[in-house]
C-alpha cells in the first residue's frame, strides 16, 4: 500500500487511511478523480456492496439514474455504512452536459434523508460535486 500523499489535502476532504465507498460507478466516471482519492487515502475505493464501516461515500449521479433508482434510497444506502462524520459527495455531470442533475434535486433527496448540502466544487472537466452532511441536532 502506498504511503500518505505529501499534498496538503484532497479537494473532497478525504485523508490518508479513509475508506471511501463508491456508488453507481460506470465507465463515464472521472478516473483522475477516482485515482486522486485512492492516492490521498492510500486505499482502493470500495464498491456499493461493501459491508463494513466507511469514512466517506462518492455517489456518481446522472439524470438517467433517476429512471431506475431514487437518490434518497442511494443516500440511505451510503449512510448505512458511514462512520459518524463521514463525507458524502454526490457527483453529477456539469450543467449543459448529458446527465446533469439540478442541485435542487440533490438537495431535495438530501433533505428527505436528513442531510443538507454544505459546499459545491468542480470535480473535474465533466463533473461537479455537492457535499452533504447530517443536519445538526437542535
Amino acid at each position: 500500500m502506498p504511503g500518505p500523499s505529501t499534498d496538503s489535502g484532497h479537494p473532497l476532504g478525504y485523508t490518508f487511511g479513509n475508506v471511501v465507498q463508491e456508488f453507481l460507478y460506470d465507465d463515464d466516471c472521472d478516473e483522475a478523480l477516482r485515482t486522486s482519492v485512492e492516492k490521498h487515502t492510500g486505499q482502493a475505493l470500495v464498491s456499493e456492496d461493501f459491508g463494513d464501516v466507511a469514512d466517506g461515500a462518492l455517489i456518481w449521479w446522472r439524470s438517467e439514474d433517476a429512471e431506475e433508482e431514487d437518490l434518497a434510497d442511494v443516500l440511505v444506502d451510503a449512510l448505512a455504512n458511514l462512520d459518524n462524520g463521514g463525507l458524502i459527495w454526490v457527483l453529477t455531470p456539469k450543467p449543459g452536459r448529458p446527465g446533469h442533475v439540478s442541485p435542487a434535486d440533490i438537495e431535495a433527496a438530501a433533505t428527505t434523508t436528513g442531510l443538507h448540502s454544505t459546499s459545491a466544487i468542480s470535480a473535474g472537466a465533466e463533473w461537479a460535486g455537492i457535499r452533504l452532511i447530517a443536519r445538526g441536532r437542535r
